[in-house]
């Protein structure tokens, strides 16, 4: 029996290139879609995958990559202009008849989120739900393990974990969970369409908890040090994060402190979708362990500390003018997440105000104009 082909969008990327191998390895026939071709693009075709290289938004290259196929994991470009992408998607959808369409979105999906792009995602969710007569699951977890991870290489060689969410907890999922629900639900539409799916790890975790975790996975002890949000930003700066990406943590940090991402959490979706139970924190880290720049070498540690001692000298993002120059929409009424009347009938949280968030007086609007990194 011939299955179906599935075209897969930002294909490289973190969940892109897992849901690419593992529909490989499951005998579907897979394109693609990447924004140029490079060693990552590279990778995927030598394990199988069929490269289309388009921008997300020009209507008619995207209609020529979904030339002949039936089913797309849709995972959006975190950038400014993503709601166009998402139409222009759904107009070649909808031409090439796809069956099916498996979209990766954000737990804090809500219409009047201070983030720009958390509110053009809302909108994604809904635009692709009433693409007619195509299919639709919806895959939207919170904070991946990846964004703690990322300081695997200072837990290791300096022995500290910086953390920004204040007394708040999460229960991140790797990115291959996520990426293996989103591959069950595209082999099986009948099963998954109109479903919304909400991966997680197994247990909710706290900075120490996570601190503990890391510690065990490096193999030195590792403690947690309070940061504040603008020398996260110095640093994310260094990283090399974009600044789309990052006028949107901005208000993120502020919804983790609020405890969103506590709210409904821990899931059974993976085990349920998957029929494997997610991996805890303490397995992922250990992957990221394992990375070349983690281990602890004479030169890892000079070009960790060396980072640690130069970012407060470094400049951050003027987020302001970035969003004023963006000319970008903004509600006249915005809010958090857990203060979202919407955002917290949509995801089935009861009534009662989250405790963290009643600690904050201030209105996001306040708390927005408050923000310059």
């Amino acid at each position: 029996m011939i299955k179906p082909r599935i075209i897969v969008t930002g294909a490289t990327g973190k969940t892109g290139s897992v849901v690419t191998t593992e529909l490989l390895k499951a005998g579907y026939p897979v394109r693609a879609l990447v924004h140029r071709e490079d060693g990552r693009s590279a990778w995927l075709k030598a394990q199988g995958a069929e490269i289309a290289v388009a921008d997300i938004s020009d209507v008619e290259r995207v209609a020529g990559a979904l030339d002949d196929v039936q089913r797309a994991y849709y995972c959006p470009p975190f950038e400014p202009y993503m709601i166009q992408g998402a139409v222009a998607f759904a107009v070649a959808a909808k031409e090439a008849r796809l069956e099916h369409i498996v979209s990766l979105t954000q737990w804090l999906a809500s219409p009047s989120h201070p983030s720009l792009m958390t509110r053009q995602l809302w909108l994604v969710d809904r635009l692709f739900s009433m693409t007619p007569g195509v299919a639709h699951t919806i895959v939207n977890p919170g904070f991946f393990a990846d964004a703690y991870l990322v300081m695997t290489g200072a837990a290791a060689h300096l022995g500290v974990f910086p953390w920004i969410f204040g007394n708040s907890r999460n229960a991140p999922p790797s990115n291959e969970d996520i990426a293996r629900v989103a591959v069950a639900a595209l082999m099986d539409p009948a099963r998954h369409s109109r479903r919304s799916y909400r991966p997680t790890g197994p247990e909710l975790l706290g900075a120490e908890d996570m601190a503990k975790a890391i510690g065990r996975a490096v193999g030195r002890p590792v403690r947690v040090v309070p940061t504040p949000t603008w020398l996260f930003m110095k640093t994310a700066r260094m990283g090399g994060f974009p600044i789309d990406l990052l006028s949107g943590v901005r208000y993120y940090i502020e919804d983790h402190k609020r405890g969103a991402f506590e709210m409904g959490a821990p899931t059974t979706d993976v085990l349920d979708v998957t029929g494997r139970p997610a991996e805890d924190f303490e397995t992922i880290a250990r992957r990221y362990a394992a990375q070349t720049r983690n281990q602890r070498t004479a030169g890892n540690w000079l070009r960790t500390f060396a980072q640690f001692m130069i970012a407060p000298l470094r400049p951050g993002f003027n987020l302001r003018r970035y969003e004023r120059e963006l000319l970008r929409p903004f509600p006249s009424q915005p809010q958090f997440a857990p203060d979202s009347r919407v955002w917290r009938r949509e995801h089935a949280i009861d009534s009662q105000p989250a405790a963290a968030g009643r600690d904050h007086a201030r209105s996001a609007a306040s708390h927005a104009q408050s923000l310059e990194f």
